[in-house]
């Protein structure tokens, strides 16, 4: 006999007074032993919890007795264990995570169909355009037939996969489907906002689909998000279980793979022995050799930027959106720029279309831009500055890469860089992978930086990074800097500055800066006026750890931007063959995403760390 009730609900409301809301639900909540996730926000509650009937019960009761909430509907279901770990109770910006702003389900929904009234349209072979709005991973377990997959990583990709539809679809009835329905409910008004005439949401999901038609035209189960993975039509819990390495989903096949040993590896995760490792690291050392010989942006070539419009400037004019992302340039550049027809929108190719048929028009400097359209600034042909190409591949698994990053290199796009930069070398080297950063790097700074190999060990590096999630990332640099501190010990949390001023530096702010702390050690302190410092940055500001010791007049040695006596220079990214700047990312230390384990990476001083090496 099954011991605990779940259920899942969501309603889009008007919420108040969400801190007393939020107290009052977590003192009930542990009084009742109720286990699970409660989300509260302006826009209404998203919940998950699991317990005793008579304390589900109470707890529904409870709810219902805030205003908006009256009408919760709820889904049931029975289990034999607890699902759920503890009980969180959060307020939230949004209930749901969709990153548009504008779509108010409550006020604004779209049209909602019956699991019913679709089976019988199903039924008659009606023409209609199932679209899954659920994560990548999620719709391998299974899906309804013919629908289409948009290959997300996040419902916050789901706008900008949207921009991909075929204009084709617009005029077409569409049904979109989620597990339970809450993220349809943005997902709908945004469509028709961006045009499509013809949008329903399955009403209750994919598990009111179950509750109330079985499996008639579906295919394989349903992916939910506790302990049980998966439930059949049946509304049954499966066998299909999660690794408990990289939490992938494991179907029976993917247990039967030799790669999978229980508790340790699975298909998806699974490491090969050290020395087929260090082969593969020699062939991929052998291959970025050639990516960079010669380097990608060393030939002139018409250079497409593409802008993403923050949610903010969603129904602004695109030169208003010019002038305030990028106040450091001109306005009337921009204006010229909107004039000669350089500022253009991408239209996705059309279905049955290849991808060299994408076109795109002009944008004129008063049109109005949508957040997750697809603008580009383009830049007429010309070579990119040369830069060090001498990247090292230090630790290459199927999770993270810990990169050696030479100076001067880009991390990213930036300025006049677009493919002399690390990321879109490692996109050529880990093709056709994407290998995104978990922090960056200055240009002109050396040593080690960490990317992860997807999106999903993206989002646990991240994690990591935010010390209100738990922290755990610790980095270490080496700087030699101009002068010597009185104290081998001492540390700056002044606020740095959010928004790029000249040359794109950033300075103190005290009324409007961000929070910021380093700690710093002094090693050594040269004949020549120099010391050697051991730099711990706690937050991650850009430019933080120049920022910190210029203010408090310690220039860095060599660099080009933050000068002694608080000057700024005239380069932000120097030329090949400059003084380097003697700011080193010695260490990195982190929980890695796979084996759970803390790991830590340590790469050896360059030369200018040793007194005889001069300024």
């Amino acid at each position: 006999m099954s011991t605990y009730t779940n259920i899942a609900a969501y309603k889009f409301a008007p919420l108040q007074e969400l801190k007393a809301l939020r107290e009052r639900l977590s003192a009930l909540c542990k009084g009742w032993r109720l286990k699970g996730t409660i989300l509260l926000s302006t826009e209404g509650v998203n919940l998950f919890v699991a317990g005793t009937r008579a304390s589900i019960d109470s707890l529904l009761q409870e709810l219902r007795s805030v205003p908006g909430l009256e009408q919760l509907e709820v889904k049931f279901s029975e289990s034999d264990e607890q699902p759920f770990r503890r009980m969180l109770v959060k307020i939230k910006r949004e209930i749901i995570a969709f990153g548009v702003e504008g779509i108010d389900p409550a006020r604004n929904p779209s049209p909602k169909l019956k699991a019913q009234e679709l089976k019988r349209w199903l039924d008659e072979g009606r023409s209609v355009v199932l679209l899954d709005t659920r994560n990548d991973y999620e719709v391998q377990l299974g899906t309804f037939q013919n629908s289409v997959n948009l290959k997300i990583d996040h419902f916050r990709d789901f706008p900008q996969a949207v921009q991909k539809l075929p204009d084709s679809l617009k005029q077409q009835p569409i049904v979109m489907f989620c597990t339970g329905g809450i993220r349809c409910e943005k997902a709908g008004p945004f469509m028709q906002r961006e045009g499509f005439e013809q949008i329903f949401q399955l009403d209750g999901g994919i598990l009111k689909y179950f509750e109330e038609c079985g499996a008639d035209h579906y295919t394989g189960e349903c992916f939910v998000f506790d302990q049980r993975v998966g439930v059949d039509p049946s509304l049954h819990e499966t066998e299909t279980t999660q690794c408990f390495v990289c939490q992938s989903p494991l179907s029976s096949d993917d247990r039967a793979d030799a790669r999978f040993i229980e508790g340790k590896s699975c298909p998806f995760c699974f490491q090969p022995p050290d020395e087929l490792r260090n082969q593969s690291l020699i062939e991929r050392h052998e291959l970025l050799r050639r990516i960079v010989s010669p380097l990608p942006g060393s030939q002139p070539y018409e250079n497409h930027r593409p802008l993403n419009v923050p949610a903010e400037f969603d129904g602004r004019t695109m030169l208003d959106f010019l002038s305030t992302i990028f106040s450091h340039i001109p306005a009337d550049d921009w204006k010229r720029a909107c004039d000669e027809g350089r500022l253009r929108k991408r239209h996705v190719p059309r279905q049955g279309r290849t991808l060299e048929d994408e076109s795109s028009t002009p944008v004129a400097g008063d049109a109005i831009v949508r957040a997750g359209a697809q603008y580009f600034h383009v830049q007429p042909a010309a070579p990119e500055p040369d830069v060090n190409a001498e990247i090292r591949i230090v630790h290459e698994d199927e999770a993270i890469l810990v990169v050696h990053k030479p100076a001067p290199l880009p991390m990213h796009p930036c300025g006049r860089f677009n493919r002399n930069t690390l990321q879109h070398i490692l996109g050529k080297l880990y093709h056709p992978q994407s290998p995104r950063p978990a922090h960056r790097l200055d240009a002109n700074t050396t040593g080690l930086v960490l990317f992860s190999r997807t999106r999903h060990f993206a989002r646990i590096l991240q994690a990591q990074f935010d010390p209100n999630q738990g922290g755990g990332i610790e980095k270490r640099y080496l700087a030699r800097v101009q002068g010597h501190p009185p104290h081998d010990q001492f540390h700056c949390d002044l606020p740095i500055q959010d928004e790029a001023s000249e040359l794109g530096s950033r300075a103190i702010d005290f009324e409007h800066g961000l929070p910021a702390r380093t700690e710093f050690r002094v090693l050594d302190r040269y004949p020549d006026g120099t010391s050697l410092l051991e730099a711990v940055p706690i937050t991650g500001r850009t430019n933080q750890i120049r920022v910190h010791l210029w203010h408090l007049d310690y220039a860095i040695c060599g660099d080009p931007t933050y000068l002694p006596n608080r000057r700024l220079g005239e380069v932000q990214t120097a030329a090949l063959g400059s003084a380097p700047l003697c700011l080193f990312a010695h260490r990195i230390a982190l929980v890695h995403p796979l084996t759970r384990r803390r790991v830590t990476f340590e790469a050896p001083p360059p030369s200018w760390c040793e007194s005889d090496a001069g300024k």
